[in-house]
């Protein structure tokens, strides 16, 4: 269809009507081509009407000549549950110069979800009226997706915001920069943020967003604060939300978990830059054995282009804390590894930690380093163990952190991630004997557990991390002993990994096929200090290959200690006053720590 020009009247409109659609599913989205060429072309707009609402809503728009091309728009449209139509109007003001013209109309993803005869499994609802099956991760979330609201339903109030009548039990910080607005329609900046909010797909609909124009500064933060929640546990608290990232200059959005008020707490997610004019869903696995609190952080980028939308906030599987409004304010040593509010007295700085017993002051390097300084052992508690094995299902310490932190125990809602898993002879499957281990390798029987990571799930390339807490010092000796299997006909990679600060470094690594049995491997480490062990497994071409490890153990790994006693003669004092075995002299290790055992001058 294109624009033939009939008049010169002063102000001139083209309008094509689409004929009227009932409703749209959740996914569905409107794309066409069109050609807007000349010297005085003009603006078109796309706009949605809607039955029963006066103001139509502006879903897109073109303002002036975008050369002689064809050019694709894409226009999100939502779950639109009342009758509607679109208007496509040009509109000229007095000279029209040009050429205007679309085609290639398309809906994609529009249709409800269709009926099933059965809805069976734990992460499954079927809808009341309109029988479809859907994923349960869509219950609860503000949006329809079911078509008859089954899924939205006897949901809890205080565990959902679409901020149509103001924040709910959400706060905006006080020691932020400025504040997330509530608004309706398209944002004051054209170019950058949402035409609509993601409720009701209308300019009727409210949502928060970040104005980024002046007198906004670069990098300036505003922050939205959850109501608290009690730990989950063992079952699942999972957090979704909508984002609108549109605009040259959109800078970032990220979501923060914390369990202490006085702190900013450790990322859980975040995304950079341009993300297209669209809301985007995200969902994020919660775990934490305390109670804590959800942050939602913008950040404004280097110019007014970077305004950030937010809308459809929901929790799923979380109860809210006894009505409480705070959490513990306790000086912390380091975000995310907070202290329990309940600790003895005691007058530790915050560069020290304290002994949960007795409340003596050790220095934080005393924390995690193989060597309980504690009476209690409080020191070693929350770190990586020596020696695992992994019976009993006890993951040692070890931890995933691209599954936003999330443990073994809900890997069955991120069923296709390729991720580390628990697993035994016993619970395999016929097809996975063949090159998953049938015997385990601390009790060599079908019973015994190992870790490893499923290569049926992923894709070729795909990576999964299991990683230490942070280890705060080790000794000169300390090395990494453990058992890989690797047998199958595509089997990846794996790595160990050494991480300190931002840098990750590769300490050893072994791909291919070595064999239908388990083999050892040791990596040297020797002193270091503030950093992390990660094993990486990388899958291979298909699912014919699982990489497991089992038996991880840090060996000789706690620092040298300055002992009161003078050196036996069996021992050479050090530079530093440590004691070594005479027998580590000059053999090229620095048993010290200072060089002083392989002086040229011994």
């Amino acid at each position: 269809m294109f624009i033939l020009k009939s008049s010169n009247s002063i102000s001139q409109i083209a309008r094509l009507q689409s004929p009227k659609f009932r409703q749209t599913g959740s996914n569905c989205t409107l794309s066409f081509w069109y050609y807007n060429y000349g010297q005085s072309v003009g603006a078109g707009e796309l706009k949605l009407l809607v039955d029963g609402l006066k103001q139509p809503t502006v879903l897109w728009r073109t303002y002036y000549s975008e050369g002689n091309q064809w050019l694709k728009a894409v226009v999100q449209l939502g779950r639109l549950p009342h009758p509607f139509q679109f208007s496509l109007d040009k509109i000229s003001l007095g000279v029209y110069e040009g050429v205007s013209a679309i085609d290639d109309i398309r809906f994609e993803n529009c249709a409800l979800p269709p009926p099933a005869l059965t809805c069976e499994g734990p992460n499954r609802f079927w809808c009341r009226a309109t029988k479809a099956c859907i994923d349960r991760l869509l219950v609860c979330d503000l949006v329809d997706d079911c078509g008859d609201g089954s899924d939205e339903d006897s949901c809890d109030p205080d565990l959902q915001c679409n901020f149509e009548n103001g924040l709910c039990n959400w706060e905006q910080e006080v020691q932020d920069d400025f504040d997330w607005v509530r608004i309706r329609g398209p944002t004051p900046t054209v170019n950058t943020g949402p035409l609509k909010d993601h409720t009701t797909g209308t300019a009727r609909g409210h949502y928060l967003y970040l104005e980024s124009s002046e007198p906004r500064q670069f990098r300036d933060k505003a922050v939205l604060l959850s109501p608290l929640f009690n730990p989950p546990g063992y079952g699942t608290c999972v957090f979704r939300f909508h984002y609108h990232m549109f605009g040259k200059e959109v800078y970032k959005l990220s979501v923060f978990q914390r369990t202490v008020s006085n702190t900013k707490g450790w990322p859980l997610w975040y995304k950079f830059g341009n993300q297209e004019n669209r809301w985007v869903r995200q969902t994020l696995f919660i775990s934490s054995s305390k109670p804590f609190q959800i942050l939602v952080k913008g950040t404004v980028g280097d110019g007014f282009t970077g305004d950030i939308g937010l809308d459809d906030v929901s929790f799923l599987g979380c109860t809210l804390y006894n009505g409480k409004r705070n959490l513990p304010t306790v000086s912390t040593p380091t975000s995310g590894t907070s202290v329990p509010a309940t600790l003895p007295m005691n007058s530790c700085t915050e560069e020290e930690f304290v002994c949960r017993a007795s409340g003596h002051c050790i220095q934080m390097i005393q924390k995690c380093d193989f060597r309980p300084d504690c009476s209690d052992k409080s020191d070693e508690s929350a770190c990586v163990m020596e020696v695992c094995d992994f019976e009993d299902k006890d993951l040692c310490g070890w931890h995933q952190p691209a599954l936003e932190q999330m443990s073994g125990n809900y890997s069955m809602l991120i069923t296709k991630t390729f991720k580390w898993q628990l697993g035994r002879g016993a619970n395999l499957y016929p097809e996975q004997e063949q090159y998953c281990p049938l015997t385990d390798h601390t009790t060599y029987t079908e019973e015994g557990w190992y870790l490893f990571a499923d290569s049926s799930n992923g894709e070729f390339g795909h990576t999964a991390d299991i990683a230490t807490p942070v280890i705060s010092l080790t000794g000169p000796r300390c090395k990494i002993i453990f058992w890989n299997h690797m047998n199958g006909s595509t089997i990846g990679s794996l790595e160990v990994l050494y991480k300190s600060s931002n840098k990750t470094s590769k300490l050893w690594a072994q791909s291919g096929s070595q064999g239908p049995q388990w083999n050892r491997a040791e990596v040297f480490l020797g002193i270091r200090s503030n950093f992390q062990i990660i094993f990486r497994a990388k899958r291979g071409i298909s699912y014919m290959g699982d990489v497991a490890v089992d038996d991880i153990t840090f060996e000789d790994c706690s620092p040298l200690l300055i002992s009161d006693k003078p050196c036996t003669s069996e021992e050479f004092m050090c530079a530093n006053k440590y004691c070594i075995p005479k027998n580590n002299l000059c053999d090229f290790v620095n048993d010290c720590e200072d060089n002083s055992d392989e002086s040229p001058g011994i």
